[in-house]
């Protein structure tokens, strides 16, 4: 049974997939990788304009109409908790630019069966919103600080100001949340000279740093091969100061997303660990993938490196049932690919990254 949504965007591909059994007890797509991890976006616009996240001309932002409504978004998340994830990671674009975040993030946390709901940010609205985020119940964050150089943080998020950003980092601690993440795209010739002391920075302030190779997400100038850095190489110059054995792709104990992680052996740091997310250079980074992603407007991506996408918001306000949204779902991870294709440029996502929801 094939089942076709009408789009109200006609700019973006769409597929019909094939329906998996609605009384399969877990999500699992074609491929027997159950899916766990949902990535929601929560918006498309953002107050930064990173180069590797968007066009040097900026984003054409979402009508708000186009827009998932608060109560959409919990309605939609509420089936995929139901069947089976376990934790939900919010995004953007930038996602605290979204009016009534504190309220959405209170919603979601309150979900029975939803064990952790982390946050993805460029840390510059923290200062004011760290508090009620943890008061709202928001397990986590995850932090973006490419450069500890103002200059070149400014260059790099074009017009992004890292003294705002580590007063949000402050104020995030001082609200309670802890094991921040720091997350670093490492851009060669812009910030790969700054691993170590990125490292060094996060150790000291009781932070997790990760280092993201650089992908062709949005087919943006800027993502060239002459800008990647492979983790191979990042690995050899932080070797270079550090002691790092391998630590496997636990965080807390618990297998959680795409990163794999090394710990300090000896010396000053010994104990403290690092991340990367390797999806250019790691030839089994889609192997174990248990993430999927709704964007903003509403569309199910089952993997963050391909246009296929099946409109839930479509659906949802077209009147479906639980039951289409549920076949919806179990229909596109049923296509769901085995690995991405952004070593082939044609084969890379046309929308940039603030579009999809990294």
């Amino acid at each position: 049974m094939k089942i076709d949504v009408p789009s109200t965007e006609p700019e973006r591909r769409r597929q019909s997939l094939p329906v998996l059994p609605s009384s399969a007890p877990v999500l699992r797509d074609g491929h027997a990788r159950r899916v766990t991890y949902l990535r929601v976006s929560l918006t498309d616009a953002c107050n930064f304009r990173c180069a590797y996240c968007m066009p040097a001309d900026g984003w054409s932002t979402s009508p708000k109409a186009e827009l998932l409504s608060g109560n959409e978004l919990v309605e939609l998340v509420a089936i995929f908790v139901d069947l089976g994830v376990r934790r939900a990671r919010l995004t953007g674009g930038e996602p605290l630019v979204r009016r009534g975040v504190v309220s959405v993030v209170e919603r979601l946390a309150s979900l029975s069966g939803l064990e952790e709901l982390v946050l993805t940010t460029n840390g510059h609205l923290l200062p004011g919103l760290a508090g009620p985020l943890k008061a709202a119940g928001l397990s986590g964050l995850n932090v973006s600080l490419d450069s500890l150089s103002s200059e070149r943080f400014g260059r790099l998020t074009r017009g992004g100001d890292l003294d705002t950003v580590l007063r949000g980092l402050r104020a995030a601690d001082a609200a309670g949340f802890r094991g921040t993440k720091l997350n670093a795209v490492v851009v060669r010739g812009e910030n790969d000279d700054e691993l170590p002391e990125l490292c060094e920075f996060a150790w000291r302030e009781g932070y997790l740093p990760r280092f993201i190779e650089l992908m062709p997400i949005g087919r943006l100038e800027f993502a060239t091969q002459a800008h990647v850095v492979g983790t191979n190489e990042m690995l050899a110059r932080l070797q270079e100061r550090f002691h790092l054995l391998p630590d496997g792709d636990a965080c807390d104990g618990k297998p959680r997303g795409p990163a794999r992680y090394w710990t300090v052996g000896e010396g000053k740091w010994v104990g403290r660990r690092l991340g990367f997310i390797s999806p250019m250079s790691d030839d089994g980074f889609c192997d174990a993938c248990n993430r999927a992603r709704l964007t903003s407007q509403g569309g199910f991506r089952p993997c963050l490196g391909s246009d296929d996408e099946v409109s839930l918001r479509d659906a949802l306000r077209g009147g479906a049932t639980r039951e289409v949204l549920v076949d919806l779902i179990r229909g596109a991870l049923a296509g769901k690919r085995a690995a991405h294709n952004m070593h082939d440029g044609a084969g890379a996502p046309r929308d940039a990254m603030t579009g999809i929801g990294g």
